[in-house]
């Protein structure tokens, strides 16, 4: 009889145990445990074997099971319906079964809570969420039945010393820890009364804000740091624990400290900035050695990352004894001014930028400004830049996100010269050539298709009654009605100096004109808005191009979204045309790559997934490429469904019920509004969602989330089949009037649109008054249990 191949992906299988196949045939064992049909782990996480079926012209039944090889058993076969092998009357045929999802008897399902470390409140912190506080929202959990704790990006942002720095996804050092998250106290008791006096004031001061002022924080933690450091420093560096540190985490540490002293000394993160002799690593060994004359330039750095680490491990140590976990979140990209881009720049493409194309958070794409991944380097030494970067990360977590893990299929690039997204390709990618192009659509014209599309009535439909200075300014007649932008005002990154420093004149010429007394601050936020919208209004002539060059002569990108432009919609001929230009869009970005980008995620994400035993989830929203959720799969990586974000086109809405195991499922992201205040958003869309995921058909939708609806969603989520629930604390905390806030709109973490926004969110009631809540802890206890979770 003809063979039967045999083949699962299960990466989850505990290294003492295998996989076997018992069925009703005998060379499946008839269904005895003790003869079942072991299968091979050769192509991990794979599972496959070969038999030949003694009764081949009856249908097989069968069911994939634990094997335990030192008891020589079968454990915890799979529930479900059986799986079938048809009968089959070719002798000769090999058939062969790639079969999917190993169904759990008794799936296990965990449910989590979600806060950056910087928003959490206790009554010991200095205005800002601190290591320590991970300590009591770990008790938090154990009283509400959570597993598992989330937060953001915890590395040193530390590149300007103002609110800038606030941003959690631009580390200068993707090893080094915030220090921000310092507990000052826990590192020795200040012995000078007047220092501890003050440092007392400034707490109860800086504890009284209703969001992390990050400038005035930051200031006392490193004011105090240094008195610290003064302090302990000789016992410091006899000690024992600091020595193995050291010798363990140099490798990153002494690059870090070398590098957050000379920014310190320079006044700028930019080291192409710094003095010749230190734009490329010196001898960074000699620059920090303890003999040095400025020394403790340096060493307050080791003292600071050498505390910050013991913390952090105390607190995960912690809640690892409570049956807790600490999820962490790996940024896709690196900051520009960074440690490794110094140390490292090789492995970077430093005149790219990094961000994302066009989507429900921002109509003209994000641009992180972080440089891409010279990913053919990277993959000269089996990618050991990011083995290292998940292996340090496993010292402090359990479980991982990956921030953006379409990255590692293909990122969304951008020229240095622009400071939105939308003339950004996708990278790598299969670039058209100028004679497919002309070939598809019958001609090519360069000026046309990838010069800006810049006509008189454009100018009047952005600029209105400003057009005619518009175009005195900025633009030259090119003949035929047509415009160009002046030399040297051709691109974003130009414009947006240009436009600066107008107004920094004509700011300078408003304060010089009025004396102090007088001054009308008004006028000056005017002045400030105008040049905002002149700026976004000459970026978006800039954009009016269908094709954007690629790196090769005589290869394009469609531009993205390019059926939003004026030079789209005048493209001259009719209907068809314009179809043709749509079908090389659609083409290009929904199928022309797709088993490119999958081969490309199937090279560089194994590298980083087997690097660590952490639970590896992927963010995998957006414009997601159709190869991404098998690849996923077959490496066991968990990914993310946010019901108002579904993956299926064309879907309002998803149901956390159709979620498959291994994923998680959450409300809200820190990306977007809480459920409170999306609610809010747009009241159609809400009474649409009422109606068809919450089941209150023909009943009208409460105004504001009320309670008892919040709370019917996270139910929904609870008893969904993902693996995880984890959602935000803001949106349990909806379920109770006493302990949310007034303000829904006070509760989001971060506005995508807004490239200088804030990162100041903090939660508004302490956290140990969180725990002392019964009246919600308890019923939320019951809802989790209630659910099956833990």
């Amino acid at each position: 009889a003809g063979s039967v191949v045999l083949r699962l992906a299960n990466p989850r299988v505990a290294p003492h145990l295998g996989l076997c196949v018992l069925g009703s045939d005998p060379a499946l064992g008839a269904w005895d445990n003790r003869r079942g049909l072991v299968l091979s782990d050769a192509d991990y996480p794979t599972w496959a074997a070969t038999v030949q079926l003694q009764n081949p012209g009856e249908d097989c039944l069968y069911k994939y099971a634990l094997w335990d090889a030192a008891a020589g058993q079968a454990l915890d076969m799979e529930g479900g319906e059986n799986r079938v092998i048809p009968a089959s009357g070719d002798a000769a045929a090999v058939r062969v079964f790639n079969d999917e999802d190993y169904q759990q008897a008794s799936a296990w399902r965990g449910a989590g809570v979600a806060l950056p470390v910087f928003a959490m409140r206790s009554e010991s912190g200095l205005g800002v969420g601190e290591f320590i506080d991970l300590k009591l929202l770990t008790d938090w959990a154990v009283l509400t039945g959570l597993q598992l704790v989330q937060v953001l990006p915890i590395n040193d942002t530390v590149a300007t010393h103002t609110w800038v720095d606030s941003y959690p996804y631009a580390a200068i050092s993707v090893y080094a820890l915030h220090p921000q998250f310092l507990h000052l106290e826990g590192i020795a008791q200040l012995k000078s009364k007047k220092d501890a006096a003050e440092l007392a004031r400034l707490k109860q001061e800086l504890n009284a804000k209703d969001f992390v002022d990050y400038e005035p924080v930051m200031a006392a933690k490193w004011k105090f740091l240094r008195l610290l450091y003064k302090q302990e420093k000789k016992a410091f560096l006899a000690d024992a624990d600091y020595r193995q540190f050291l010798a363990e985490q140099g490798p990153w540490l002494v690059p870090y400290a070398a590098f957050s002293a000379l920014r310190d000394r320079f006044g700028t993160a930019d080291f192409t900035q710094w003095p010749a002799g230190f734009r490329t690593p010196p001898d960074l060994g000699a620059l920090t050695a303890e003999t040095a004359a400025d020394y403790n330039d340096f060493g307050l750095f080791f003292f600071l990352q050498f505390h910050l680490d013991k913390q952090l491990r105390e607190a995960v140590a912690y809640a690892r004894t409570k049956g807790v976990v600490l999820k962490g979140d790996l940024p896709i990209g690196i900051y520009r001014h960074s440690v490794e881009a110094w140390t490292q720049p090789e492995l970077f493409h430093m005149d790219q930028q990094a961000g994302a194309p066009p989507d429900d958070f921002s109509t003209t794409g994000q641009n992180w400004r972080f440089p891409t991944y010279n990913w053919p380097r990277m993959a000269e030494d089996g990618y050991a830049w990011w083995q290292q970067r998940l292996s340090h990360l496993g010292r402090y977590f359990d479980a991982l996100r990956i921030d953006h893990i379409l990255g590692f299929f293909r990122i969304w690039e951008m020229p240095a010269h622009s400071v939105e997204g939308l003339l950004g390709h996708f990278s790598p990618a299969l670039p058209l050539h100028r004679h497919e192009i002309e070939q598809r659509l019958g001609w090519f014209d360069h000026g046309r298709l990838c010069a800006p599309y810049i006509r008189w009535h454009v100018l009047e439909a952005i600029f209105g009654q400003q057009a005619q200075s518009v175009f005195e300014e900025y633009l030259d007649d090119a003949g035929y009605g047509t415009y160009r932008f002046k030399a040297g005002l051709g691109t974003q990154r130009e414009l947006e100096a240009y436009v600066a420093e107008k107004l920094k004149v004509k700011s300078e010429e408003l304060r010089a004109g009025a004396e102090p007394s007088t001054f009308n601050a008004s006028l000056l936020t005017e002045l400030t808005d105008y040049f905002a919208w002149l700026e976004k209004g000459l970026y978006q002539l800039v954009n009016e191009v269908l094709f954007v060059p690629a790196a090769t002569a005589d290869f394009y990108h469609p531009r993205i979204t390019l059926n939003k432009t004026w030079s789209f919609r005048e493209l001259d001929g009719d209907e068809a045309r314009r179809r043709l230009y749509d079908d090389i869009y659609v083409d290009f970005f929904f199928h022309r790559h797709e088993e490119f980008w999958r081969q490309q995620g199937l090279a560089k994400l194994p590298a980083v997934r087997y690097a660590t035993d952490l639970l590896i989830c992927g963010e995998d929203l957006g414009m997601v490429p159709a190869s991404v959720p098998g690849v996923m799969k077959q490496l066991g990586i968990l990914g993310l469904n946010i019901q108002r974000m579904p993956a299926t086109p064309g879907l309002e809405f998803s149901h956390p019920n159709d979620a498959p195991y291994l994923s998680v499922v959450t409300t809200s992201s820190h990306d977007m509004s809480t459920l409170r205040g999306w609610w809010q958003e747009n009241r159609v869309a809400t009474q649409r969602y009422f109606e068809t995921l919450l089941g209150h058909w023909r009943e009208v939708a409460p105004f504001y989330c009320e309670p008892w609806v919040v709370r019917e969603i996270v139910v929904q989520h609870l008893h969904s089949p993902a693996m995880w629930a984890i959602l935000p604390l803001q949106d349990y905390l909806g379920m109770d009037n006493h302990l949310r806030r007034a303000d829904p709109a006070a509760e989001q973490i971060n506005v995508p649109g807004n490239p200088a926004h804030f990162w100041k969110y903090r939660l508004h009631l302490p956290l140990e008054e969180l725990v002392d809540a019964v009246g919600f802890n308890e019923p939320l206890r019951a809802l989790v249990q209630g659910s099956g979770r833990g």
